[in-house]
């Protein structure tokens, strides 16, 4: 059946302005990490994207390597694109990044500009794309000179391939330098894409600080600490969970008793706010000054509504601020 978008998705979703550009992003955004790779079910991603676009969803976050197999979420991506968004390209932000291992050899993994150049190029074919919104390089590359890495992502606008380009996971310090070096070239970042929840807080130090004063956007990724901050461990470890598999950012080892303590506790305070854990997340991260959008996943159309849900009640009060740290810091 053809998929015919809601004509009501944009009136409850919350857009905020990226930095200081003209761009403006979903509070909440989809991210292809997990879920969408040639292990999972095609038809359930397709309604996740479909369901997530009803509801005012417009910024689909990909990376040449998310699967698995590596670089199999963009073609599913793309076949998704080709069976219901032909005529919806323009009403979508779509980006991609590149700076973690992809291919055999010296020249699939990092910085280089033969890597970002070559890895974009592989990317727009299996997404069937003419050019990408936004750009991102992955991780920082020691090895590497700052300035080929972001001569790349200039070179990547100038040649068409992307609209925007972004960094992802570079501390306050390589943001500073990558921000000079792609000011002085004439292509400004757009947005900074760093891992930010509850229990990994590391950009309130000086990051936050230096993207706000540079005027760089800001996406979230792990906002519920790769879904750690749900109900979903809070009885113990379902065989179906992402922490009971055999790979992962997440493990059993992470669910400590302390942990659960902790999520618990927070739970009481969702559900007083008429939430649950996961809503409260990102609700959470989303009061920081300069966040532009929190990037979920979902494995499925209800996990996707309930999440983003989180923007019916997005204010939380001092007194609950001052409940959370306490909990945090114990």
């Amino acid at each position: 059946m053809e998929y015919l978008p809601l004509e009501s998705r944009y009136e409850k979703m919350v857009y905020n302005r990226c930095g200081a550009s003209g761009l403006k992003l979903p509070a909440v955004s989809l991210g292809f990490w997990h879920n969408f790779g040639g292990i999972n079910t095609f038809e359930n991603g397709r309604a996740i994207v479909r369901r997530a676009f009803d509801l005012g969803v417009t910024h689909f976050d990909l990376a040449n390597n998310y699967g698995p197999p590596p670089g199999s979420a963009e073609e599913n991506f793309g076949r998704i694109l080709a069976k219901d968004f032909r005529t919806l390209r323009d009403e979508m932000v779509i980006s991609s990044k590149a700076g973690w291992d992809m291919w055999p050899g010296p020249y699939g993994d990092f910085g280089s500009r033969k890597y970002l150049v070559a890895s974009l190029d592989q990317s727009l074919k299996r997404m069937g794309l003419e050019y990408v919104d936004i750009f991102y390089h992955h991780r920082p590359d020691p090895e590497t000179p700052i300035e080929e890495s972001m001569g790349a992502l200039d070179f990547i606008v100038r040649s068409g391939r992307a609209l925007y380009v972004g960094i992802s996971s570079y501390s306050a310090d390589e943001t500073r330098a990558a921000l000079r070096e792609l000011n002085r070239l004439g292509t400004p970042c757009l947005i900074h894409q760093p891992s930010y929840n509850m229990f990994d807080r590391w950009i309130e130090k000086d990051l936050v600080t230096v993207l706000n004063d540079e005027g760089v956007g800001c996406i979230a990724f792990s906002p519920l600490a790769q879904g750690l901050l749900t109900n979903r461990y809070l009885n113990g470890i379902p065989s179906n969970s992402r922490a009971a598999g055999p790979v992962g950012f997440l493990t059993q080892s992470d669910i400590t008793p302390e942990v659960l303590k902790k999520i618990k506790l927070l739970d009481a305070i969702a559900k007083s706010r008429g939430q649950n854990v996961a809503q409260l997340a990102i609700a959470w991260v989303l009061r920081i000054q300069g966040m532009t959008s929190a990037l979920i996943g979902a494995s499925s159309v209800q996990q996707l509504e309930e999440n983003i849900s989180t923007l019916d009640n997005l204010s939380i009060s001092g007194e609950e601020l001052e409940q959370i740290e306490k909990i945090l810091a114990g």
